[in-house]
């Protein structure tokens, strides 16, 4: 295909540890469009197999290592790359590719990160969320098409679901967690009685369950909805 004519624009996205130069994250895109028999062009992606982009890794980190730039030209291609801590990151684009597009590419990589791990980027963080640091990663590009670029945006499509709402996990379900729950269901359930316009304040069954009023039954320990209530509701 013509130059200029394709969306491909990224042939890799590197996550490398500059402590041993060691490969956390890697993923190379071919061309979707090349001819068969169309001649090598710099938009190839000449790393076809792992022997090749271990070299390619290794002589990267070791130009890049030493210096506080942003972009570099080497082995005929673009590569932009920011460092944070202990992990070096790369956006690589052929040698005629838009710069500024690559480096707002690799921006949106870094600050995507940022936001996702609360700014703390290095590659203990990345190992323990390569999940996240792979979706993050799928919604920027996408064989090699630069699909957004909006940290926020990114974020927001492959941030985890939020757990507040949630807190089984954080429940005791020992006896003395039981017992308590049951406690709280009944003072939660007292309360709302005396509150209840048709309740009756002589009444003493309120305070000892099992209750039945107005279609509600005294459980102490009900799933309702996403919270722990104490309450049924039959009606």
């Amino acid at each position: 295909m013509a130059p200029g004519m394709s969306l491909f624009s990224v042939q890799a996205i590197l996550i490398l540890s500059t402590e041993d130069g060691s490969r956390i994250f890697a993923k190379y895109f071919q061309p979707p469009h090349s001819a068969p028999n169309a001649p090598t062009s710099s938009s190839a992606n000449p790393y076809s197999d792992v022997k090749s982009q271990k070299a390619f890794e290794k002589g990267l980190i070791d130009k890049t290592a030493k210096q506080n730039g942003d972009i570099i030209l080497y082995d005929n291609r673009i590569v932009l790359y920011k460092m944070e801590s202990d992990v070096m990151m790369y956006v690589v684009g052929s040698v005629d590719e838009n710069e500024i597009l690559l480096y707002n590419t690799i921006l949106a990589l870094r600050d995507s990160l940022h936001i996702l791990f609360k700014q703390s980027v290095d590659k203990r963080t990345i190992v323990e969320n390569y999940d996240l640091v792979s979706l993050a990663i799928d919604e920027i590009v996408d064989d090699g098409i630069i699909l957004e670029t909006d940290p926020t945006i990114i974020t927001q499509r492959v941030s985890r679901a939020p757990t507040q709402d949630m807190p089984v996990g954080r429940i005791d379900l020992s006896e003395q967690g039981v017992n308590n729950l049951a406690q709280l269901g009944k003072s939660k359930l007292a309360d709302w009685l005396r509150q209840a316009p048709h309740a009756n304040p002589k009444s003493k069954e309120e305070d000892d369950p099992p209750v039945v009023w107005s279609g509600l039954v005294w459980s102490g320990l009900v799933w309702s909805g996403l919270v722990w209530s104490g309450l049924v509701w039959f009606g």
